[in-house]
């Protein structure tokens, strides 16, 4: 069978290029059709000569300041003519799940998440972009109205629906009301090693915007003396900067060998976001740390509480301080050995198994004629 992919955009690297390119290995050579591709990126499993890109990178800023052109990508990945071919394999957190197919196609979209800032992170995106009066707040608040409209009715467009989480899972059921089959995304477990001497220093590595709450781990940290290195940068940058003090190390954008050794020497990973999986702290789950979490959204899952690490139920300073001391009273009930085992069911290998199977089994199904629920 023929195999076409749809993706929303191609950026340096982050945890939909490496869904991406897992499924890639599966069925190489096949078209990548994308909005746009960011001008660092660069992928040695994805061959610059598969990917089709759409209109918008041409327009003003269109491959680096693209979220200007949220109301056009709708209409620009329904511009992709993807006859000819058998399966269409989309990985979608924004557009790329409404792809136009017809009866004679198998369609078969990943899900990283509905799109949060027009549905339950609406009111939050809108007061964290300062959008929440004025002709540039309505101007907004249309344009995401329009998106959800298209957002909800382009959901019934795959036929086949996989949610990288349970959380994820729920959220399609509320936002979209159709079910999804679950598979975790992969981790390249296999790049770490677990047995290294623990060092008195706590480590997060993250892009530095609003949502991650970095301030409130630094903060913590401050609040009972530890030491606090963070790997990353963003937007962020300077107003967590101003509230660190002398424990509180920036290392800025790290290449993975550096990211890697500190996961592996840590004390323990600090993570205060809610989100969809979150590739990091099942990172450094497989280099043998600690994660101390919200317990929340896909950590929920991933990072068993009082096994793995230690989970806190809110996003403010004392209970994460609080979570720290909790984990600090009896360390050496978290071994690096079960850590890192556990870590290790969410490798690429079994993704590709996985996303495999559903795959064979949706196309013996289309091929009978029998529906889809």
């Amino acid at each position: 069978m023929k195999v076409a992919f749809a993706h929303d955009w191609l950026l340096p690297y982050g945890g939909g290029e490496r869904v991406l390119e897992s499924l890639v290995e599966l069925y190489p050579g096949s078209p990548v059709h994308v909005l746009l591709q960011h001008p660092e990126f660069r992928n040695e499993i994805i061959p610059f000569d598969t990917i089709r890109r759409s209109w918008i990178e041409r327009l003003p800023g269109g491959r680096t300041h693209y979220q200007r052109y949220l109301a056009l990508m709708p209409f620009a990945m329904e511009q992709f003519d993807l006859d000819g071919y058998d399966l269409i394999l989309s990985t979608s957190h924004a557009v790329a799940k409404g792809v136009l197919t017809s009866a004679e196609q198998l369609h078969v979209c990943y899900v990283h998440t509905p799109m949060r800032y027009a549905w339950d992170m609406y009111h939050k995106y809108l007061r964290e972009a300062g959008l929440t009066s004025g002709l540039r707040s309505l101007f907004a608040r249309m344009v995401l109205h329009h998106i959800r409209i298209w957002d909800r009715l382009s959901a019934d467009r795959p036929d086949v629906l996989v949610a990288n989480s349970q959380f994820v899972a729920r959220r399609i059921a509320k936002t979209y009301r159709r079910q999804a089959q679950v598979v975790y995304p992969p981790v390249d477990v296999l790049r770490f090693r677990a047995d290294l001497p623990r060092e008195d220093f706590y480590f997060t590595v993250s892009r530095l915007v609003p949502y991650k709450r970095i301030d409130l781990l630094v903060q913590a940290a401050q609040r009972i003396g530890r030491r606090f290195i963070i790997a990353g940068a963003g937007p962020e940058l300077r107003r967590i900067k101003a509230m660190a003090g002398p424990l509180i190390t920036f290392l800025g954008e790290q290449p993975d060998e550096v990211v890697t050794d500190h996961l592996q020497r840590c004390r323990a990973f600090l993570f205060a976001a809610e989100e969809d999986f979150g590739i990091s702290p099942v990172e450094a789950m497989a280099a043998g740390a600690p994660v101390c979490c919200l317990g929340r959204g896909g950590t929920r899952e991933t990072v068993v509480d009082g096994v793995m690490g230690v989970h806190f139920a809110t996003q403010d300073v004392e209970a994460i301080a609080d979570a720290i001391r909790r984990f600090e009273a009896d360390p050496q009930r978290f071994e690096a050995a079960v850590i890192r085992a556990h870590a290790e069911r969410f490798s690429k290998q079994r993704f590709q198994r996985e996303m495999g199977g559903i795959i064979e089994q949706a196309w013996e199904q289309f091929q009978r004629g029998q529906p889809f629920t």
